[in-house]
């Protein structure tokens, strides 16, 4: 069984990420780190434990970051709902207090190793806190997929910069400043993988149990879509595809790069090769510059319902 520790912001495509790594019969969930993003911690923290539910698992939750390492974080919920899951769960309420966040990916760091998976779909602040209080797990964990960054493709905030990135950058540099074994899963490869409008007529209409109870949430992340980027004819699978990649490393070719993070408010959250970066001979960073889209999809649908 493969290992799988998540952290997330959960928004829309992160509830549907967890639900698929939820489903995946080789993949072991060991647990879920939640952080800031799409919306408050508090929110991501009762959304995560929601879509476990309606998967029917049991997988422990940590609340993490509350906040970007030095910036604020303002909320518009345009596109994932001022709930983080398009409004339909309503007001949160305080979640029980549990482990930070940070000292639980420490720890499970340091009792699989080499074994272990951090799929990150969300801001890097927690991965950030975690390096900055353990540098030695960047030698120690099995793999990090993270879903953020464009690389040959303009940004999704602003022309260069993608929503995970520019939300924290400087956690951002720092993850990818460090040696960690990192496959950057960004809107490269997430674009070319779509959720439409047919997908969840069907979800709704006939899907199984816990596909129904996705499609609000989902149809809600269409409409925004559909606003923001009409010329596309769905939603970017962003997160879930971080997942697939996990689970699934040949789904995607990739190119070992150094990567930069530009912290200059002109190109902020940019992500570009550093021709000078020194230390070791070989990036420890793979981009991920194509996708076999069509057999992420026909896995991704088979598994939700």
């Amino acid at each position: 069984m493969q290992k799988i520790l998540m952290d997330v912001d959960t928004g829309i495509d992160d509830a549907l990420a967890i639900a698929y790594a939820a489903a995946l019969p080789h993949v072991e969930l060991i647990g879920i780190t939640t952080t800031y993003g799409m919306a408050p911690v508090d929110f991501s923290y009762r959304n995560t434990c929601k879509i476990l539910e309606y998967a029917e698992v049991d997988v422990p939750v940590w609340k993490g970051a509350e906040n970007p390492l030095t910036r604020t974080r303002a909320y518009s919920g345009r596109i994932h709902g001022t709930d983080g899951l398009g409004n339909t769960l309503g007001p949160v309420e305080a979640p029980v207090a549990t482990r930070h966040a940070v000292d639980a990916m420490i720890e499970h760091i340091y009792k699989y190793k080499s074994e272990l998976t951090i799929v990150a779909t969300a801001p890097l602040t927690n991965l950030a806190m975690a390096l900055a209080k353990a540098p030695e797990i960047a030698e120690m964990v099995g793999r990090v997929v993270i879903m953020g960054g464009a690389v040959m493709t303009v940004g999704n905030v602003t022309k260069f910069a993608e929503a995970n990135i520019i939300i924290d950058p400087e956690a951002a540099s720092l993850v990818f400043g460090s040696t960690l074994p990192i496959t950057m899963v960004g809107l490269d490869v997430t674009r070319k993988t779509l959720l439409t409008a047919r997908d969840v007529k069907r979800w709704r209409d006939g899907g199984s149990k816990l596909a129904q109870r996705l499609a609000p949430s989902a149809q809600f992340y269409l409409d925004a879509y559909k606003e923001l980027h009409p010329y596309l004819p769905g939603c970017a699978l962003h997160d879930p595809l971080a997942v697939g990649v996990a689970a699934y490393p040949d789904l995607v070719r990739t190119i070992p790069m150094f990567i930069q993070v530009d912290l200059e408010e002109d190109a902020l959250g940019r992500t570009t090769e550093d021709l000078n970066r020194t230390g070791k001979a070989e990036p420890t960073t793979r981009v991920s510059v194509q996708v076999d889209a069509d057999r992420f999809m026909n896995d991704f649908f088979h598994r939700i319902g």
